[in-house]
């Protein structure tokens, strides 16, 4: 140790060729032979300390690039590296540099300092200016971490400036360095991806969360519900569960919060319980359209960070159970994203099986409930670099994931995809703001497509880290006031001369989002029932979901495209059912059907609304299936029963025509039933025509709601 003092502090005395740098020399300094005797002191302690940091991060690149194969080491990656060493340099350092503030190396090691910490940041650009300054022969790096200071703030000419500085030094010795012109290369096309996509932002509008979410601290990782209802989110705060510290980085432990929105605002945030939140790191790693199942991250032993799974049982989340062995590996798994109908879960794994760095994998759920095997997302999404962050749009064709391949701009940027006949298709940059020089990650889209939720360190916030909302204003309009481009927020700078022509397009998400509250008819107590979502066309079920046994709240996603059968059960009533028929073009929209459960009692009946017949006929149509087995497997469980089966019509026809349909269809309905094994003894089929209307006849909606058929009960 001593051996590597003395050299950095000769290193640190002497400087290296032709310098303008001010050494620690008493001829520098006269009459403050005290002041420069302490100084040198506080030289030699920090660069003892420095050179052990700046070793350990060395090694971590180095195994960095031989276990993933490329170099290109983003900052987040190596943010441990060293901490301890770095920190405990940075004071005695800071105190040589106010006595000489115009040394070259010291600079150049407390731009490095504040590069591991905070590289985005004035003081980190202040130093490695200051230094190269004095001396831009001082080492073969600095041009290299001065470009990349510069490529984090946005300055991106400079950046390519010193970049291709950095890479004429290299090219003398290729083949010695080919991982090295590899790295800066990359960095340069990512510096002409940032000049060309800043050039042309995205109409975007960009607001903080606010203090009832963010704190001083760090906040990030967010995951919402699709009606934006609930938000779920990482925090390092002192309030986490032990309060204790990671000695790794000095802060606290992760914990999951959660807030939720009322009258439009977020409440105050809380830590989930201890059922989810340990004395370690819990982080959200993604969350259910519905909100109703939390995924977590947690680091444990030596399996790199595995997934976890909770359900909201009423109010509170059970104990997190761990994934399978299909999910979870000994390779680092980090976020999830679950499919509108909870058959398929995508996830982020660094396993070998991948393309390179970590990639996008998918499970399908099998007949049992677990998991199956994973399989890789495929090259169309996957790159030779990081993907991470992976979210599924509850439209179910639309993928968000942020990677440091593609056309990113530094980092890790937030791309889109499409799934187009079965086949994702290429992925797009979202853009500038939304994306930038730094990392950019953890990005989910509400249900409308409109907005989208992210964390950023951007100035101007509450802490390291805060929670934003980013909502996208669509194309742009000929401004009438000359405070139009205040509409445009911005990460970093703010941008005024925006091109018309080159106006970003906005569209909805072809989805309809449906939620509401189960309860008891005459009681209005909520209750735990099940809500079956089926294809009509198919005759498949598609999904079921659970009201929630507290609150009877349900929320159910329904993309676009399809006719769906929607069936409420509840042990001791009669099932509900609705039908929604959203064709492709259907742009998202949001229902709020409150359900009324009513009791298995004499007297009582419901409409059986996914009960179709052809026109003007009495004939079934093939659509009816999954309602009419419904209906047999509730009179197979209640044998003791006798029911009408009852059909209605509009006033269009004749009276007595209509009396005749309707009479046949209700006919018709029993026979199915008889077919299917229920004695005619219990089955009752009568027509009541246009008799008793539930609406008027004079709209094609009035008249829709008014055919009809209905299952009553007629004694038990």
């Amino acid at each position: 140790m001593k051996k590597i003092k003395a050299i950095v502090l000769l290193f640190c005395l002497t400087g290296l060729g032709f310098s303008q740098s001010i050494e620690f020399v008493k001829t520098n300094f006269p009459g403050k032979k005290d002041e420069l005797k302490e100084a040198i002191h506080k030289l030699a302690i920090g660069t003892d300390f420095y050179a052990q940091g700046r070793s350990q991060y060395n090694d971590f690149r180095k195994a960095y690039f031989i276990e993933h194969k490329y170099f290109p080491v983003g900052h987040h990656d190596t943010r441990k590296a060293g901490y301890a060493e770095f920190r405990a340099a940075l004071s005695p350092l800071s105190d040589a540099h106010r006595f000489n503030p115009n040394n070259a190396v010291l600079n150049y090691m407390l731009g490095f300092i504040w590069f591991s910490a905070d590289p985005g940041s004035k003081e980190t650009l202040r130093f490695f200016e200051t230094a190269y300054t004095l001396n831009p022969d001082l080492n073969h790096d600095i041009a290299y971490w001065l470009a990349w200071t510069n490529q984090l703030n946005t300055q991106w000419d400079n950046a390519l400036k010193y970049y291709n500085i950095y890479l004429t030094s290299l090219l003398p010795k290729a083949k010695m360095n080919v991982a090295f012109i590899d790295d800066v290369r990359k960095k340069i096309y990512e510096c002409e991806n940032g000049k060309n996509l800043s050039a042309e932002p995205e109409r975007v509008f960009v607001e903080n969360l606010g203090p009832n979410i963010n704190t001083s601290y760090p906040e990030y990782g967010p995951s919402i519900s699709t009606d934006e209802a609930t938000i779920f989110f990482t925090s390092r705060r002192p309030n986490s569960i032990g309060g204790k510290k990671d000695e790794t980085d000095n802060g606290y432990f992760e914990d999951v919060y959660f807030s939720e929105k009322v009258n439009g605002k977020w409440l105050p945030s809380k830590p989930l319980s201890k059922n989810v939140n340990t004395e370690s790191h819990d982080a959200t790693a993604g969350l259910s359209p519905d909100g109703s199942k939390l995924y977590v991250y947690r680091s444990l032993g030596n399996d790199g960070g595995d997934l976890y799974e909770t359900v909201l049982f009423g109010m509170d989340w059970e104990e997190p159970d761990h994934m399978n062995k299909n999910i979870n590996t000994k390779y680092h798994e980090s976020t999830v994203s679950l499919s509108f109908d909870g058959k398929r879960l995508y996830f982020v794994s660094d396993k070998e099986s991948g393309y390179g760095d970590a990639d996008i994998y998918y499970s399908d759920m099998d007949i049992n409930g677990e998991w199956g095997p994973a399989k890789n997302l495929g090259p169309e999404i996957n790159t030779k670099y990081g993907e991470e962050g992976v979210f599924i749009h509850p439209d179910g064709t639309t993928l968000y994931f942020s990677s440091k391949g593609y056309n990113s701009m530094g980092g890790y940027d937030v791309f889109k995809s499409s799934l187009l006949d079965g086949k994702w298709q290429n992925p797009v940059n979202l853009g500038y703001p939304i994306n930038g020089p730094d990392d950019d990650v953890f990005f989910v889209v509400s249900g409308s497509g409109n907005r989208a939720y992210f964390a950023s360190a951007k100035s101007g916030g509450f802490g390291e880290k805060d929670l934003y909302k980013i909502t996208f204003l669509g194309p742009e309009k000929q401004p009438l006031l000359n405070s139009q481009d205040q509409l445009l927020a911005v990460i970093d700078n703010p941008i005024n001369n925006l091109k018309i022509e080159n106006a970003v397009e906005v569209k909805s998400s072809k989805l309809t989002l449906l939620k509401g509250i189960v309860s008891d008819e005459k009681t209005e107590k909520p209750l735990e029932a099940s809500v079956e979502l089926i294809d009509n066309e198919k005759n498949v079920l598609l999904a079921t979901f659970k009201s929630n046994s507290v609150s009877g709240k349900y929320l159910v996603t329904l993309p676009s495209g399809h006719n769906y059968g929607i069936a409420v059960k509840c042990r001791g009533y009669l099932f509900h059912s609705e039908n929604i028929n959203l064709p492709e073009a259907t742009d998202y929209q949001e229902f709020t059907l409150d359900v009324e459960m009513k009791k298995m009692e004499v007297g009582n009946s419901i409409v059986l609304k996914n009960i179709f017949f052809d026109f003007d006929k009495a004939s079934i149509r093939p659509e009816s299936q999954n309602e009419l087995n419904r209906l047999v497997k509730l009179l197979r469980e209640n044998p003791a029963i006798k029911v009408e089966i009852g059909s209605h019509t509009d006033d269009i026809g004749s009276v007595e025509y209509n009396l005749q349909l309707s009479e046949n269809r209700s006919k018709s309905v029993v026979e199915y039933l008889i077919s299917k094994g229920i004695p005619t003894s219990r089955l009752v089929a009568k027509g009541y025509g246009e008799t008793i209307a539930l609406d008027k006849n004079d709209t094609e909606e009035g008249r829709q709601h008014n055919r009809r058929t209905e299952f009553k009960i007629l004694s038990k």
